[in-house]
C-alpha cells in the first residue's frame, strides 16, 4: 500500500470532509480539508484483516476472553515505549475522550479545578466544562521553536482548588516532545499541589526521528497518582473504533475508576479490540515506520514551504502530524488570516482559539494526507499571502 495513492472520504459520512463545508465554509467540492486529527490512510493490513475475518464470521455477538488483546498492549508497550505494564491494570473506554471524562468524573466533583497546559487540545476543555468542573489555564511559553512549561508562573496561579492535571504527550498542537526532565517537573507540580496526574499519550507512537517519546510511567515516585491514556486510534488511523485505554498502576485510584466504570455500565466495543490486538504486532509496528517516515516527509515539506512565506512560521514537529503556524507577523487580524487561508487557499484547518490561551494566532493543520495534497496546500497558501512577499 502507498500512503501517495487518495481515497475519496467524501460522502462516506467522514467528519472531516463532508463537514467541511458547513463548518469552515470551504467548498466541498474543491477545498483541502486539514483539520480534524485523522489520517486520509487507509490501515495497516493487519488492521483490514482482521475487520476482514469478522466480517467472514459474520457474528458480531459479545466479546469475551480479552486476555490477547491485554498481551498486546503488554507487547507494544514494552517492545515501542520500554515501558513494562501489567494488563490487569487496563481499563478500555469509548475512545481518550470518553476516557478523559471518565477521569474527570471519577477523580474531581463538580466546581473543582482541571489545570491544563495551554494551547492544548480542545476536548479537553470542553468535557471539563461540560462537567462543571473549572478549566484552569495554565499558559506555556514558546522558546527555541518549541513549548516550554513555565512552573514558576503556574505554582502561583494555584488556589488549593485544583484537584487534577492534565498532560497531553507529545503535545498537541505544537508537537513537543517533552524530555525527561520536564516530565520530572510535571510530576514535581503535580505532587507539590496534590493533583492527580492524567497523562494523554495518543500521539506516543507518532514520533519523528532524531525524537524519544518518554512514557510518564517510567518517572519515578509519580506511580501513586497517575493515570495513563493510550490508544491504538491515532497511530493506526482506526478513531472511528472508538477504543482507548487508562492504565492505573495505583490501587486506590484504580477501584476508584472501576466504580465508576460499573455504575455507568461500560463495555467495549468487539470491533475495536479485534482491531486494537491486531495492531499491536510485529506487522503493525513495521506499517508504524513507514508511516513516520512519510509523515516526516510531509513535514519537512510543509515546513519548509509555510516558513518562506513571509510572517508565517511552523512550529517544528517533533511528534503528531498537526502542524502548529502562527500568523502573528503577518499584522493580521485573526479574522483576516483565517479569512485567506479558508476563503482564498480554500483550505480547513482548525481555529487555534478553540486550544485556549496561547493560540490567538494560530491555525492547526493536519499533514497526514497524500504527499501531493500537502504541495497543493502549500501552494495555495503562498497565493493566498502572496502580497506579503
Amino acid at each position: 500500500m502507498s500512503f501517495d495513492t487518495p481515497i475519496e472520504r467524501r460522502g462516506t459520512h467522514c467528519v472531516k470532509w463532508d463537514s467541511m463545508e458547513s463548518i469552515y465554509g470551504v467548498p466541498a467540492e474543491t477545498g483541502i480539508s486539514m483539520w480534524v486529527a485523522d489520517m486520509d490512510f487507509a490501515t495497516a493490513p493487519v488492521v483490514q484483516d482482521a475487520v476482514q475475518a469478522m466480517v467472514d464470521h459474520g457474528v458480531y455477538g459479545y466479546f469475551g476472553d480479552d486476555s490477547k488483546y491485554r498481551a498486546a498492549i503488554q507487547w507494544w508497550m514494552k517492545e515501542r515505549h520500554g515501558w513494562d505494564l501489567d494488563p490487569a491494570h487496563i481499563f478500555t473506554t469509548h475512545g481518550l475522550v470518553n476516557g478523559t471524562a471518565m477521569c474527570v468524573d471519577a477523580f474531581t466533583e463538580k466546581g473543582e479545578g482541571v489545570v491544563l497546559f495551554t494551547p492544548v487540545y480542545h476536548a479537553f476543555a470542553k468535557v471539563i466544562k461540560a462537567a462543571d468542573r473549572q478549566v484552569v489555564e495554565c499558559e506555556m511559553v514558546q522558546e527555541n521553536g518549541r513549548h516550554r512549561m513555565d512552573f514558576d508562573a503556574y505554582d502561583a496561579q494555584m488556589t488549593g482548588n485544583e484537584k487534577m492535571l492534565m498532560l497531553c504527550s507529545p503535545h498537541n498542537p505544537g508537537g513537543t516532545v517533552w524530555t525527561r526532565d520536564e516530565l520530572e517537573q510535571v510530576a514535581a507540580f503535580a505532587k507539590r499541589h496534590d493533583l492527580i496526574l492524567v497523562s494523554d499519550e495518543i500521539h506516543h507512537d507518532l514520533v519523528m526521528p532524531g525524537h524519544k517519546h518518554i512514557a510518564m510511567a517510567l518517572i519515578d515516585g509519580i506511580a501513586d497518582r497517575l493515570v495513563m491514556m493510550t490508544a491504538t486510534t491515532k497511530t493506526f488511523n482506526i478513531a472511528g473504533s472508538h477504543s482507548g485505554n487508562v492504565i492505573i498502576a495505583d490501587p486506590a485510584l484504580r477501584e476508584k475508576f472501576s466504580a465508576r466504570m460499573n455504575a455507568l455500565g461500560m463495555s467495549p466495543n468487539s470491533f475495536g479490540l479485534f482491531m486494537a490486538t491486531a495492531a499491536y504486532s510485529p506487522e503493525g509496528a513495521a506499517w508504524v515506520d513507514d508511516l513516520i517516515a512519510y509523515l516526516n516527509g510531509n513535514r519537512r515539506i510543509f515546513d519548509e514551504a509555510v516558513n518562506k512565506i513571509p510572517g508565517l512560521k511552523s512550529m517544528p514537529l517533533e511528534a503528531t502530524y498537526l502542524a502548529w503556524v502562527d500568523f502573528t507577523d503577518t499584522g493580521m487580524s485573526r479574522e483576516e488570516f483565517t479569512k485567506r487561508v479558508e476563503q482564498d487557499a480554500s483550505i480547513a484547518a482548525n481555529h487555534g482559539p478553540t486550544f485556549g490561551t496561547g493560540g490567538e494566532s494560530f491555525l492547526r493543520f493536519n499533514i497526514a494526507t497524500p504527499r501531493a495534497r500537502v504541495v497543493e496546500a502549500c501552494e495555495r497558501l503562498a497565493e493566498a499571502f502572496k502580497d506579503l512577499q
